[in-house]
């Protein structure tokens, strides 16, 4: 197994695990970084890119990339807290006063901060949207203005699978008057140097590897929420929330379709390498290279617990701080304090405070698992290890 890269003194256990996903746990090509007080301490990758247009695969290289899935919440929560953090945004203010055509349907009160607590009532749409409306940020809007709450927002929370994307992005573009892609290229991964896209550019898109679908053995003692039957029932019930919030969009567009690598869709089309995904979030807790994106105050909103308990739409017990998940048995990260973002299939990123660590992981390897992958946790054990955990 060619690993390439480099780990600093201590995290080879990180490196070691690494190697093991490859060998155990399917895995086909991939990346992992960790940041320690806005310092690279891990960048590595390997196995095979699969590239557009062409059979078989090429060399993963250190600046490939790859959909990130749900990971890029994490990235659009960010935008929100620095439009707070710089008195452009209320999160207690109603999301009305800021969009009026949001008021429709008894929405008069639900609130910003809803919105990145999962709280607001609106994770699915009684008409799903095709791939091509979830593109078009006006369509979108209005789908999301138009919607009813299936429950009174504020009184409980379920996980916005898609919704999510629509909000945040129309309350960016009203505050702003630019897109949240827009936004984020431009305050965030322009100002860093990330590696990272809500909506690819045209000449990026060379750098971005094909997802392909896995299945693998998992091994006893991984971190992650157990299936139920109660699971198992909600995502084969097309009537229940689960399934229904996965379908706001229907058909769910081909990951590798360069149509979808290209729309900004904030809950779902992000696109990053491992490195970029860790230098975004030790920017979130302390300064990399000079630049820090949010303050101690506005960290504590982001990892302060808003909501937590069984899911109405995930149904297993989920913890939410503002826009981010809470280490928890549905999505452990590296300790109590940690908050990030896990992508169905497999990529993740997070921060802890205490410890100063960031971590990034990207796959091409595309699994069932929707936040607590095996061959991620592999790498968050290991990086608890390195620490003496």
């Amino acid at each position: 197994m060619d690993v390439h890269g480099t780990v600093a003194e201590g995290f080879e256990p990180v490196r070691d695990a690494f190697v093991r996903n490859f060998q155990a746990l399917g895995e086909r090509g991939a990346a992992v970084a960790v940041y320690r007080d806005g310092v690279k301490a891990v960048d590595l990758w390997a196995g095979a890119k699969y590239v557009d247009g062409a059979d078989g695969s090429a060399p993963w290289q250190r600046d490939t990339a790859q959909v990130v899935r749900s990971a890029t919440k994490g990235v659009a929560a960010a935008v929100l807290l620095l439009l707070h953090q710089r008195g452009e945004l209320d999160l207690d203010a109603p999301v009305g006063h800021y969009w009026p055509e949001f008021k429709a349907q008894g929405k008069e009160k639900v609130l910003v901060r809803h919105v990145l607590n999962h709280r607001a009532g609106l994770p699915v749409l009684d008409r799903p949207l095709t791939p091509q409306e979830a593109a078009d940020p006006q369509r979108a809007a209005e789908a999301v203005a138009a919607q009813a709450p299936v429950w009174e927002p504020g009184t409980d929370h379920g996980y916005h699978a898609l919704t999510y994307g629509w909000l945040v992005d129309e309350l960016v573009r009203r505050v702003t008057g630019r897109g949240s892609g827009e936004w984020i290229a431009d305050e965030i991964a322009g100002p860093l140097g990330l590696d990272l896209w809500v909506g690819l550019p045209d000449a990026q898109a060379h750098r971005v590897g094909r997802v392909a679908r896995v299945d693998g053995p998992e091994p006893a003692g991984v971190l992650r929420a157990r299936p139920k039957r109660a699971v198992t029932e909600a995502y084969a019930d097309p009537d229940s929330l689960t399934r229904r919030a996965f379908a706001a969009i229907t058909p769910f567009p081909d990951q590798n379709d360069p149509a979808f690598r290209a729309a900004a869709l904030p809950a779902a089309n992000g696109i990053a390498t491992a490195e970029g995904l860790a230098r975004f979030y030790a920017s979130l807790i302390g300064p990399v290279d000079g630049v820090r994106l949010l303050d101690a105050a506005t960290v504590g909103l982001a990892r302060a617990e808003e909501s937590a308990g069984p899911d109405r739409v995930l149904v297993v017990g989920t913890r939410f701080g503002l826009g981010y998940m809470l280490h928890g048995s549905a999505s452990p990260f590296l300790a109590p304090g940690s908050f990030g973002h896990p992508g169905r299939g497999g990529s993740l990123g997070f921060a802890d405070p205490e410890t100063g660590i960031a971590f990034g992981y990207v796959t091409n390897g595309f699994r069932r698992t929707v936040t607590a992958d095996p061959r991620a946790q592999a790498l968050v054990r290991a990086v608890r290890s390195a620490l003496g955990g």
